[in-house]
């Protein structure tokens, strides 16, 4: 079932956050060692999660939850531009040790159809090339994703 968001959901959302992004903050700290991981990644164990109170606590109405029999296994963040008709998909996850199939979906079609809804003409999302991210690209393109941009960011050691 998707809901709304509520104030108490925060800690919950937080938690799958933080948990939910581990493989990726793994490939990012060998991809681009630890000295620059660590500097662009303040707190491997809690940035993400504080990414997800902001966005909750500055627009707890672009919120969504997913619950299934009363437990919260998934959330989805997202933002609305009614100027240029585009709505954006940010931080969502599924509860990792979740095993059902679907919450992703769920939760992207309940978003669209909310930025549907508001009269909007585009959705966007931004994701990762890298195998970490690969889950998320499926489910992404399973929604209706069709159009793509791909570009690279460079680091060099000075």
């Amino acid at each position: 079932m998707i809901r709304d968001y509520r104030h108490d959901d925060l800690p919950r959302l937080m938690d799958i956050g933080n948990r939910a992004w581990a493989p990726i903050y793994d490939m990012f700290s060998q991809a681009y060692g630890t000295d620059l991981f660590e500097r662009i990644v303040s707190n491997r164990q809690t940035d993400k999660g504080d990414q997800i109170r902001n966005h909750c606590r500055q627009h707890p109405e672009w919120v969504y939850v997913c619950e299934e029999s009363g437990e919260v296994v998934g959330f989805v963040t997202f933002r609305i531009d009614w100027e240029n008709g585009v709505g954006a998909i940010g931080n969502n996850a599924r509860d990792p040790e979740c095993e059902i199939k679907g919450v992703g979906q769920h939760m992207y079609s309940a978003v669209l159809d909310r930025f549907r809804e508001e009269g909007l003409t585009f959705a966007k999302v931004t994701t990762g090339m890298d195998a970490a991210h690969a889950p998320a690209r499926k489910a992404y393109e399973a929604a209706g994703f069709d159009r793509s941009h791909q570009d690279v960011t460079y680091y060099c050691k000075l």
